[in-house]
């Protein structure tokens, strides 16, 4: 098969979340498994000198968006074996960030009808084009609207994926003609509750939806995590997949990784212990082998399950435990950790921000791994923890249901809670602390961790089977 994969941001060249790991992962593990895969994202101004330089100019065409006549150059790389094609337009990407401009609306307009313009001047005819959130979810409703009848196109078939249902591309009804170039009578593709809404218009014209867990495929179903969509989704539930996102376990290995302080593995767990040592100098806290130290890497929002941590950090303070803080977000959160790490400095250390590299020996360092979402679609944390051999304790939704299991049950790999309370939260990190504080099984289970396989090989293979079943070779 011959999949076009198309994303708003991408590894390495450029990212702000999950996004970007899975559209550097996945075409690659699909590509290995003797499938066609490319992958199109724009050509952002903040992509680095050094990748910029390894672009290769490849053609150019207008694009025509309602009443304008834009632009666009196409440029490629190769990476890892695969093509990465780059679409260029410096009015709408030359600029600082990739997303949260005024005219975000338009810039991913114009973004996804270039791609399909892009099929009529590149040697790649895909017979999949796989489309991520929002800023891609108008290409299957421009080629059902305008392309269906070139022959190029007449068989492509469309994959949309939902990362996050939050967020959904969502803007005023005036903008479907003047911007969009959409007809009024085919306004309805893209209205939801008296708005335009580019993610309700790819559920719709998609031949399959996906997203990235199948608890979150089950959970995007109820009014209580659908913002708004869970109608539209019903409407289309025997055509929605949930997929267990995975990572590139090449670049996460605690036994090659170049930033942490000691290399190790399953094969020689105990070199893990340095690590921790070397974190608690890093961050400021006593040196105790004994006290169980948790680590969080983490946006500090409401939707992460901060106000449970909120709620019992004192209690939690009053165990033998340190606790290490690595993220940034809402003032209030950001906050209240500098606040309790004044009152508690041999307890809780925090460092404000996000340090790519800091975040790797936070996993390194840590014994246990604290994950309290409130709701979560896939979790790459929760997986990186593991390759570290940093215990999760995790609340049982979405992605962290799919892929931590309590080791009160059979094959454990963390220990969840089921509610949304503080105090259960609080009993699961208790449980932790007891089998930390007996090492023989805690050893085992730091080895287990170090185990587990969350490779995108399995996501891979089950992504190919959905782009079987949609273009009917199941």
């Amino acid at each position: 098969m011959k999949i076009l994969y198309a994303a708003s941001e991408a590894l390495p060249f450029i990212a702000s979340g999950g996004l970007a790991d899975v559209a550097g992962s996945l075409p690659k593990a699909i590509r290995t498994r003797m499938h066609a895969c490319r992958v199109v994202m724009p050509l952002y101004g903040d992509i680095s000198p050094e990748m910029r330089s390894k672009l290769k100019y490849v053609t150019n065409f207008t694009v025509a968006l309602a009443w304008r006549r834009q632009y666009c150059g196409v440029f490629e790389c190769t990476v890892d074996g695969v093509i990465y094609y780059f679409l260029d337009n410096e009015y709408y990407f030359k600029r600082r960030g990739i997303y949260g401009f005024y005219d975000d609306g338009e810039r991913f307009a114009f973004f996804a009808k270039a791609i399909l313009e892009m099929v009529n001047y590149i040697d790649f005819e895909p017979e999949i084009i796989h489309c991520n959130d929002w800023q891609t979810a108008l290409v299957p409703v421009y080629l059902n609207l305008f392309y269906r009848n070139i022959p190029k196109f007449r068989r492509i078939k469309t994959v949309f994926t939902i990362h996050n249902i939050q967020y959904q591309g969502k803007y005023g009804m005036e903008i479907v003609s003047d911007l969009l170039g959409i007809p009024q009578y085919a306004s309805t593709v893209v209205e939801c509750d008296g708005c335009v809404n580019y993610m309700k218009g790819a559920i719709v014209q998609s031949d399959m939806v996906t997203t990235v867990s199948p608890t979150y495929a089950e959970e995007i179903l109820d009014p209580w995590y659908s913002h708004g969509l869970d109608p539209v989704l019903r409407n289309k539930s025997h055509r929605l997949r949930g997929i267990l996102n995975g990572i590139d376990t090449k670049n996460y290995d605690p036994a090659t990784d170049q930033v942490i302080f000691q290399n190790y593995s399953a094969q020689e767990p105990e070199l893990k212990k340095p690590n921790k040592e070397a974190l608690q100098k890093e961050f400021g806290l006593p040196v105790n082998e004994n006290a169980m130290l948790i680590g969080i890497v983490s946006r500090l929002v409401a939707h992460k399950g901060l106000d449970l941590i909120k709620y019992i950090l004192e209690d939690l303070l009053r165990l033998d435990v340190q606790v290490a803080v690595l993220g940034s977000g809402d003032y209030l959160y950001e906050n209240f950790f500098t606040e309790m790490q004044a009152r508690h400095p041999d307890k809780l250390a925090v460092e404000i921000g996000f340090i790519p590299s800091v975040s790797r020996q936070v996993y390194a360092g840590a014994d246990a791994f604290l994950m309290p979402s409130k709701s979560e679609p896939c979790g790459l944390s929760q997986m990186i923890a593991l390759r570290y051999g940093a215990i999760p304790i995790v609340r049982e939704t979405g992605g962290l249901r799919d892929s931590i299991r309590d080791f009160g049950g059979e094959d454990g790999n963390g220990f969840t809670f089921k509610s949304y309370n503080a105090h259960d939260m609080l009993g699961a990190i208790e449980r932790c602390k007891a089998k930390f504080d007996y090492k023989p099984e805690w050893e085992q289970m730091v080895k287990h961790a170090l185990e587990c396989d969350f490779s995108w090989g399995r996501s891979a293979n089950e992504y190919i089977k959905v782009y079987k079943e949609v273009v009917g070779q199941e």
